[in-house]
């Protein structure tokens, strides 16, 4: 385990877990979290960080929200349980990737992202939560689920420290074209 929390960005994928229609009007600050996907989602494919969607029962909470502009190449698995990890398709899909590290954000952070995280743990990932892109029905359980994780041992961060740590240095193309979606 890295002590740390040095992300280490070739062993990186982002994991954005069930931002999906029904739950639009429902979760505390879900602008916030669509806008910081956004962000996510766009500098997956800048950095070449492989990006995976899950839907939670898509037929009944309906389909990714089409805001967060996910690129048309990332994989969306459907789920049933609340822990990704609970589905054979995203549990064999990180593994074949033979990544270390995973950046968790959406809905909900009591439910399917709490029991993701500690799952992920388990496999002896290090889990990254993107705590500005994360929420519940109320703030509350947005809170504590945070601090559930927290002592669990996930790293708590934010989307802008996520980048910039990938990024390591600026001048780069990667970095004009990041600093542009955080304007």
């Amino acid at each position: 385990m890295n002590p740390l929390g040095i992300i280490e960005r070739e062993k990186t994928a982002f994991i954005q877990i069930d931002i999906q229609d029904k739950f639009r009007p429902a979760i505390f600050e879900m602008g916030t979290v669509i806008k910081n996907a956004g962000i996510l989602a766009r500098a997956s494919e800048i950095l070449n960080i492989p990006l995976i969607a899950t839907e939670q029962y898509p037929e009944g909470l309906g389909k990714s929200i089409a805001d967060v502009g996910l690129p048309e190449k990332t994989e969306i698995i459907k789920k049933i349980h609340f822990s990704c990890f609970g589905n054979k398709e995203f549990y064999d899909r990180v593994m074949e990737l033979r990544l270390k590290s995973l950046i968790l954000y959406g809905v909900e952070a009591h439910v399917c992202l709490l029991k993701t995280a500690l799952d992920g743990l388990k496999y002896n990932f290090e889990i990254y939560l993107a705590a500005d892109a994360v929420s519940s029905r109320t703030p509350e359980n947005k809170a504590f689920a945070i601090e559930r994780m927290r002592q669990a041992g996930v790293f708590i961060v934010t989307t802008e420290m996520i980048l910039f740590q990938m990024l390591e240095y600026s001048g780069t193309e990667e970095f004009k074209a990041i600093s542009k979606l955080i304007k």
